[in-house]
């Protein structure tokens, strides 16, 4: 963490800035490599480990942390965490090796934006950090929704259900779609609405319940009853 890295500062324009978080050399330097052939996507700095990574996001700023699960000491959910709590304008991208890793739901849970598996390819990779970098969650369908699907169904303790006082009956109807993965557009089609109505009804719900992002509102609406694995 010396002072070689640029600062927020000294950013260029438009450009997204990333800070890469994974134990192993080799992927950091595919992932660098990657990155350094978009035009709008820089690489910030590195990091080996959890508390590495911690420390860098605190110093540097970045848009986005690409986030290794698998880290020795602090692992990447432990450090997902403290980013989220404490630098709310830096986004983290989980990077794990199979869709089915069980750490995944845990790491949305902890403030993560959303995640990749290791075999993305270059294009989705480079979509989904600006994906994030501008907001927004990564939630594939077939991905991310069976994930939260599982683990809301697993038989342990479960977190405290979200309270939904203040929800309207159509912001139910919404969460509820939501939560099965629907976008916007599929929304405002099912709901013969508006895309503009549909987009207004999931910021209300993402204000009225706290939600970082949209993956958020979908593991409110598991954890909310709203949606269960069977349904």
């Amino acid at each position: 963490m010396s002072g070689g890295y640029p600062r927020p500062q000294d950013r260029a324009a438009g450009r997204v800035r990333v800070l890469l978080a994974d134990d192993q050399p080799l992927v950091r330097a595919g992932l660098r490599m990657a990155v350094e052939q978009a035009g709008d996507v820089e690489v910030a700095a590195e990091a080996g480990t959890g508390s590495q990574a911690v420390g860098l996001a605190r110093q540097l700023r970045p848009d986005v942390v690409v986030m290794d699960i698998r880290m020795p000491g602090m692992d990447g959910i432990e450090a997902t965490h403290m980013i989220s709590a404490e630098l709310p304008t830096v986004r983290v991208l989980i990077l794990t090796t199979f869709d089915e890793d069980p750490h995944v739901y845990a790491s949305l849970r902890a403030g993560a934006s959303g995640f990749l598996v290791k075999d993305t390819g270059l294009d989705d990779f480079l979509a989904a950090i600006r994906v994030v970098a501008r907001g927004d969650a990564l939630i594939a369908p077939g991905v991310t929704r069976r994930l939260v699907a599982e683990f809301a169904g697993r038989p342990e303790p479960a977190p405290p259900a979200p309270v939904l006082e203040g929800v309207t009956a159509r912001e139910r109807e919404v969460l509820a779609l939501v939560g099965r993965g629907l976008t916007n557009a599929e929304l405002a089609a099912r709901l013969r609405i508006s895309p503009g109505t549909a987009k207004a009804h999931v910021a209300s719900l993402r204000a009225k319940l706290g939600a970082r992002d949209r993956v958020h509102l979908v593991i409110a609406a598991y954890e909310s009853g709203l949606v269960t694995p069977a349904r």
